[in-house]
C-alpha cells in the first residue's frame, strides 16, 4: 500500500526556503543574500552542501579537510540564521545516480520547502552542473509515493518554485556569458554575507594556492557588484532564473518577487507589467 502524500504544505504557510549548493562556501559566494533577505522576511531557511569539501586543501589529509570543512560551514549557516544540514558525498562524487536522489529527496520531503536555490546549470564545475540536477528531480518527484526514498518519510503535496544561481565567472564551460532573469538587491546584507563567507578559512587557503585567487571575500564582493551592475538598479546583487513551472509550481508563481518587492528586479516582469497592449 503507497505511502499517503502529506498535504501540510501550501505557498501562504509553509515558509521555508532551501538553499542546495555543491562544496561548502558555494552558498555564501551565490545564494547567501537572497536566503539573508527572506530570513528577515520571516521565513525559514536551510543549508546543504552535497560534499564535505574533502579535497579543498593541499597539507591536510581528507579526514582532516571534512572535519574542518564542516566546522566552518556549520559555523556560516549559524551566521545566516539557517538550519544546517549535513553532507552526504565527497568533492568530484557528486553524480547523477540514483543513490543520491534518494538521499536527497528524503532531505527535501522533511524540509517542505516552498523555494529551491541552487546552482546553474551550466557552470565552469561539474560538481556544480550535477548538484542543480540533483536538486530538481527529487522536488519534481516530491508528490510520488512509488520514488523510495532513503529515509522515507513520504511524499508530500505543494507548490515548489526553483531558481537557478549565476555561474562562477558568470559564463558557461565555454566561456559564454550568462545573463540573470532576476537580480536581488543584496547590499542591505552584504556584510552579513562576506561574515558568513569569512568562517570558510580553509577554503581561502585552497583557493589562493589552486586558483590563484587574492581574496575569496574580494571575489565574492566583485562578483557581486558585477551582477549589480548587470541589473541597471542595485550596487551589489546576486542574480537568479527560474526553472520552468512545468511540475512544480503555477505558471506565474514568483515568489522572490512576492516576498522581497523593492529588493527584486526583473526586466522581463517590468516589460510586462509596463506593456500597454490590450488583446480584443
Amino acid at each position: 500500500m503507497a505511502t499517503p502524500i502529506r498535504n501540510s504544505q501550501s505557498t501562504t504557510r509553509n515558509r521555508v526556503a532551501f538553499a542546495i549548493a555543491a562544496h561548502p562556501d558555494d552558498i555564501e559566494f551565490y545564494m547567501a543574500g537572497t536566503l539573508l533577505l527572506l530570513k528577515q522576511a520571516g521565513w525559514e531557511i536551510h543549508y546543504l552542501n552535497l560534499s564535505t569539501g574533502n579535497c579543498g586543501g593541499t597539507q591536510l589529509n581528507a579526514g582532516q579537510i571534512r572535519r574542518i570543512r564542516r566546522r566552518e560551514a556549520e559555523s556560516a549557516a549559524k551566521i545566516l540564521g539557517a538550519r544546517w544540514h549535513p553532507p552526504f558525498c565527497d568533492d568530484l562524487e557528486i553524480l547523477y545516480t540514483i543513490p543520491l536522489l534518494r538521499r536527497l529527496a528524503a532531505i527535501i520531503r522533511d524540509v517542505q520547502p516552498t523555494i529551491v536555490l541552487t546552482h546553474s546549470p551550466q557552470d565552469y564545475m561539474e560538481d556544480h552542473t550535477n548538484t542543480c540536477r540533483l536538486a530538481v528531480t527529487p522536488v519534481f518527484a516530491r508528490g510520488m509515493p512509488n520514488f523510495k526514498t532513503i529515509p522515507r518519510p513520504g511524499a508530500i503535496a505543494g507548490d515548489v518554485t526553483i531558481y537557478r544561481a549565476m555561474p562562477h565567472g558568470l559564463c558557461d564551460q565555454l566561456g559564454r556569458p550568462i545573463t540573470p532573469d532576476i537580480f536581488i538587491n543584496t547590499e542591505s546584507v552584504q556584510a552579513r554575507k562576506r561574515e558568513a563567507l569569512a568562517a570558510h578559512a580553509s577554503q581561502k587557503e585552497w583557493l589562493d594556492a589552486s586558483q590563484g585567487m587574492d581574496s575569496s571575500l574580494r571575489a565574492m564582493d566583485e562578483l557581486s557588484r558585477q551582477v549589480g551592475k548587470m541589473s541597471r538598479h542595485f550596487r551589489h546583487a546576486e542574480g537568479w532564473r527560474k526553472h520552468s513551472h512545468l511540475g512544480f509550481c503555477a505558471r506565474e508563481a514568483d515568489p522572490l518577487h512576492a516576498i522581497l518587492g523593492r529588493k527584486f528586479f526583473s526586466r522581463g516582469r517590468e516589460s510586462r507589467e509596463t506593456s500597454s497592449i490590450d488583446l480584443p
